[in-house]
């Protein structure tokens, strides 16, 4: 993995192969090439490491032209970052492009080395180029030379392929990991993600699973798993073109969490005004089947996991259904008890992240009532693939670490629990009324938390504490704090800070505590003052409401706006992220694209 482009045209598609790469950028990369077929039936390939500005100053010392060609940023999976790594890779008469893990490349490999292939990488991808140059040479087709390549391969893929005698087709495979055919005017494309074509068109077919597809400049056949020509939905995607523009600010993530309160704004607004009922938003079955749930399974990965975690309070103390919430990559290599009431809800901004949709597809042949998709993108393989879907209606997110992805799932998982809360739905409901303006209070903490930021610059190490529901966002905070800034951080439910935590508080170790206006706040002052007393330095996220309340505190204090219980979660949150990435900008590293990251985690 990571990003793929691939153009057929009547013109020179190199610099729109360079500028699809530049618009992939936000999914995490460290190395990047172009292939393309020259009039000589060459191949011609451009790769470097690092950013794709170091592959455009290699295309202007080696110039190229064709009209047909494939591009890819690479996440290494198999073999470190190299150029000699790096996508396209060349195999005879083939080149090819990978978004995946092939499971069975060393058998392959060996098989192929046998038969006299010789390997140049270390990665799997030149292993799918070798096998299929060794079995065209028993195909005529070479559609039907990839259907038979993709049954050797195990593992989850999607494949962009060239053929050194045909100038006048490409060739696209989806197996686990997504792929989209743009669709233009005597020209098409082939992406993982369209989002690096809006600025070409905005008709797009989402390929399906164990799709394979040949394209040309006007005309594109699809086959199905039994080889079966299909044909596939024409969509119009409505995202913006400028929907990777930086705008006033000089950080995606930046951008993106000053974005949040207009974004719940937008969401909340159509319910408010009564255009739209909670049972809506789940999808046309919605009002069969949520009925009939008396328990919930969530299954996620990452910040998708912090947010079931929440999620869990909310349901048990609202609606009283028994939650469970797992690692979807756990889940999926267990056996586990479930029963014809339960609901299991696959949470994915993407929609695309494998284990959390392997695990939605094991629970389809499983005993659950039905399944419930919660992700950002409607054309995803989750949310077509799910009984019933919530669309958090995010808007394009580009950094990598996730920020508003992760309110607007909080704000849908607390929406459901509202709808099977039916006797407290409406005041669940009226509770939400004054978020956006809190958010934006929140937003308004950022010089503040900026200040504090600065006694980050030289830590590696930190903890984070909550209670109750506070506990996932404390995670979260973490979770956000390593992954952009590098620093490693653990988060602990505050009860459990003296049953080994506390071994590691000295005055090198700080602690972020969230100190919300509940019922806990003594037992959290409890927590702080067993860090105080070894010389741990403190830094509390304190509800307005009970800092002066509450007096003295340990520690420096960074004051949020007043939050009723339901909100304040929200508010931590954006709090929480603003510190993460105050942090980050101050130790100089990438914020918006993290080393060893990706978006979108196509594979295990």
């Amino acid at each position: 993995m990571c990003g793929i482009v691939a153009a057929i045209a009547k013109k020179n598609i190199v610099p729109t192969l360079l500028e699809g790469l530049r618009r992939l950028e936000y999914r995490g990369y460290d190395s990047a090439g172009i292939g393309i077929l020259d009039s000589d039936d060459e191949f011609v390939r451009v790769r470097s490491v690092g950013k794709i500005e170091n592959l455009a100053k290699k295309l202007a010392d080696e110039p190229c032209a064709a009209n047909m060609g494939i591009a890819q940023t690479r996440w290494a999976t198999h073999g470190k970052p190299s150029e000699v790594n790096a996508h396209p890779h060349i195999a005879g008469d083939i080149m090819v492009v990978h978004n995946g893990i092939i499971e069975n490349y060393a058998e392959l490999k060996a098989t192929l080395i046998n038969k006299g292939c010789h390997f140049h990488s270390e990665t799997d991808t030149e292993v799918v180029a070798c096998l299929l140059n060794d079995i065209l040479d028993t195909h005529t087709e070479i559609l039907d030379a990839i259907r038979t390549l993709c049954q050797q391969l195990k593992g989850a893929f999607a494949l962009v392929i060239m053929h050194r005698h045909h100038h006048e087709q490409l060739w696209a495979v989806r197996q686990g990991a997504p792929l989209v055919l743009g669709l233009g005017v005597n020209e098409n494309f082939i992406a993982s993600d369209p989002l690096s074509l809006l600025p070409l068109t905005q008709k797009f077919i989402y390929l399906e699973e164990a799709d394979c597809a040949q394209v040309s400049d006007k005309t594109i056949k699809i086959v199905d798993v039994q080889g079966k020509e299909v044909t596939r939905e024409v969509q119009i995607l409505k995202a913006k073109k400028d929907a990777a523009a930086k705008g006033q600010y000089k950080y995606f993530m930046q951008k993106e969490i000053f974005e949040q309160p207009q974004m719940v704004t937008d969401i909340l607004t159509p319910i408010f005004e009564d255009e739209i009922t909670l049972m809506d938003l789940f999808g046309k079955n919605a009002h069969k089947i949520l009925p009939q749930v008396e328990r919930i399974k969530i299954v996620a990965c990452g910040t998708s996991y912090h947010s079931g975690l929440v999620a869990k309070y909310w349901l048990e103390a609202w609606a009283k259904i028994p939650c469970d919430v797992e690692i979807a990559s756990e889940f999926r290599y267990r056996d586990s008890c479930n029963d014809a009431k339960t609901l299991l809800i696959a949470i994915s901004q993407s929609g695309e992240t494998a284990d959390t949709l392997a695990a939605l597809r094991l629970a389809k042949k499983q005993n659950f009532l039905a399944t419930l998709a919660l992700c950002n993108v409607a054309t995803s393989a989750l949310a077509r693939e799910a009984d019933l879907v919530y669309l958090a209606h995010a808007g394009t997110e580009i950094g990598v670490a996730a920020t508003k992805t992760f309110t607007s799932q909080l704000l849908g998982l607390y929406l459901l629990a509202a709808l099977l809360a039916q006797k407290k739905q409406k005041d669940l409901l009226m509770d939400l009324l004054p978020l956006p303006n809190v958010l934006n209070e929140v937003l308004k903490c950022a010089p503040a938390i900026e200040k504090i930021a600065h006694d980050f610059q030289a830590v590696t190490n930190a903890l984070f504490l909550g209670r109750g529901v506070h506990y996932p966002i404390a995670m979260e905070g973490a979770l956000k704090l390593k992954e952009i800034s590098y620093i490693h951080a653990e988060s602990y439910a505050a009860g459990e800070l003296k049953h080994g935590a506390l071994a590691l508080v000295d005055e090198h170790m700080p602690t972020v505590v969230l100190v919300p206006h509940n019922t806990l706040v003594d037992k959290l002052k409890s927590n702080i003052e067993e860090i105080a007393a070894r010389g741990g330095p403190l830094y509390l996220f304190v509800d307005e409401a009970i800092v002066a309340a509450h007096e003295p505190w340990q520690g420096k204090i960074i004051t949020l706006p007043k939050a009723t219980a339901a909100l304040s979660p929200f508010v931590e949150t954006i709090a929480l992220q603003l510190f993460a990435f105050h942090v980050a900008v101050l130790k100089g590293t990438d914020v918006d694209q993290p080393r060893n990251l990706a978006k979108s985690v196509t594979v295990e």
